[in-house]
C-alpha cells in the first residue's frame, strides 16, 4: 500500500485525546512508508493528523474545495495540495489517489466520506480497505446501529464485515494494509447474513 486516506474531523472534539491519537495515526503513516492522502484542513483532526505526518517526515497529500479555504482552515506545510471546486471532486480524487480508507473521528462530512467510500466497496467500485479508529468509544452507537441494520434485514453480515473496526492506530493501520475486502453474491438477500 502506497497511499492511505484517512477521513476525520476539521474540529479537535473535546478531548485532547482526539487530537493525540491523530497526530499519531498520521506518525504511524509515515513510519510506515506511506503517503497521508486528506482534507487539506489545517485544524482540528485535520491539522493534527497532517503534521504528525509531517514530524515523521511523511509525504501529505491535502486535496480541499476552494470554498473550504477559510473554514477548514488551509494547511500550508503539505508535501502536495490539490484545490479543488467541489465536494464531490474532493471525495472522488481522495479515492483515485488512495489505496485504503480509514475514518477517525469526526462530523457528518467524516460520515458522509466513510459511507460513500464503503457504498462503493458494497457495489464493487473498488476494492480498497477500509478501517474505523474507535477512539475512546467514539463510533460505539454508530457501531451498535450498524449490527441493527443486520439485525434487522437491512445489512448483510459480509458487509458490516467490510470496515475494520480498532481502537488502535497502529493495529488498524496493519489490519487495513493487509486486508482485501471481498463481497460476494447480492447486495442483500434477507436469508443469508
Amino acid at each position: 500500500m502506497q497511499r492511505l486516506c484517512v477521513f476525520c474531523g476539521s474540529s479537535p472534539g473535546n478531548d485532547s485525546t482526539f487530537i493525540e491519537t491523530a497526530d499519531r495515526t498520521g506518525r504511524l503513516i509515515a513510519e510506515q512508508g506511506m503517503e497521508l492522502v486528506y482534507g487539506g484542513g489545517g485544524r482540528g483532526l485535520m491539522g493534527a493528523v497532517a503534521d504528525g505526518a509531517l514530524g515523521a517526515n511523511g509525504k501529505v497529500i491535502g486535496i480541499i474545495p476552494r470554498d473550504l479555504f477559510k473554514r477548514e482552515g488551509l494547511h500550508h506545510g503539505l508535501t502536495r495540495l490539490e484545490a479543488v471546486d467541489t465536494m464531490h471532486q474532493r471525495k472522488a480524487m481522495m479515492a483515485e489517489l488512495s489505496d485504503g480508507f480509514l475514518a477517525l473521528p469526526g462530523g457528518i462530512g467524516t460520515m458522509e466520506e466513510l459511507f460513500e467510500i464503503w457504498t462503493w466497496t458494497q457495489i464493487g467500485v473498488h476494492g480498497k480497505p477500509c478501517g474505523m479508529l474507535n477512539v475512546d468509544g467514539y463510533y460505539d452507537g454508530l457501531l451498535s446501529f450498524l449490527d441493527g441494520m443486520v439485525d434487522r434485514g437491512f445489512l448483510a453480515q459480509s458487509h458490516r464485515d467490510v470496515v475494520l473496526v480498532d481502537d488502535d492506530p497502529a493495529s488498524l493501520i496493519e489490519r487495513v494494509v493487509a486486508h482485501r475486502p471481498q463481497i460476494h453474491g447480492r447486495w442483500m438477500d434477507s436469508t443469508k447474513t
